[in-house]
């Protein structure tokens, strides 16, 4: 199987059955808690977040590479009693103006983004002020040895898991954006310690970005 097939065939499914469990749809559920008006998705994936929208969601716009991903989600997006907007592909180049959405949403997609530091600023472009991001990422641990083993296991995991990185610092990465980190639940999804460090909460967009200011 060559690369190419794996990676725009087989990995997209792959991801929609390991993601896919009674654990993450929990997780999914705690972190859509709370959404409204117009939502932003990064890393929408196979549209596993659709069901878990509260009725405050006036519409989701999803940001999704795959394209086997893409024709998952259209199955789930038909029965979505809210609005589904397929509107790009690129979490680092977003086509909407500023302060375009209520609040932005995503779900194991920091750790894959080749530029995350430069997509939550993007992020924090396109989101209103006071809107907010909901995350549920997996990342550093603060257990040395278990950082460790991601710190060691991270190369090989880019090569299989399409540039998935198990060691980024996501409150780093959160706060070095400017987004101001207002809840956070930390813990150890069931399995290998240094595939499951979790990073679920909410964070602010405390004011409008703006290319040059000192945050950025």
């Amino acid at each position: 199987m060559t690369v190419g097939v794996y990676a725009e065939q087989v990995l997209p499914r792959m991801i929609d059955v390991l993601l896919g469990t009674r654990e993450f749809d929990t997780m999914r559920e705690e972190v859509c808690a709370d959404l409204y008006g117009d939502v932003l998705e990064i890393g929408a994936g196979s549209g596993r977040n659709l069901q878990f929208l509260p009725a405050a969601v006036a519409g989701i716009w999803t940001i999704e590479p795959s394209r086997v991903g893409n024709r998952l989600a259209a199955k789930r997006a038909t029965a979505s009693p809210v609005p589904v907007f397929v509107s790009g592909t690129d979490a680092q180049r977003l086509d909407f103006p500023a302060n375009r959405f209520d609040a932005v949403l995503s779900t194991a997609t920091l750790c894959t983004i080749p530029d995350a530091a430069g997509a939550l600023l993007e992020l924090r472009r396109v989101l209103k002020p006071d809107g907010w991001f909901h995350f549920a990422e997996h990342g550093h641990s603060p257990d040395v040895r278990v950082a460790r083993w991601q710190d060691r296991c991270t190369p090989l995991q880019r090569r299989i898991a399409g540039g998935c990185h198990i060691n980024r610092d996501i409150v780093g990465l959160l706060n070095g954006a400017g987004f101001a980190i207002e809840k956070l639940r930390n813990f150890y999804l069931k399995g290998p310690k240094p595939w499951g460090y979790m990073y679920v909460g909410r964070a602010r967009n405390p004011s409008p970005y703006t290319v040059g200011s000192p945050e950025g």
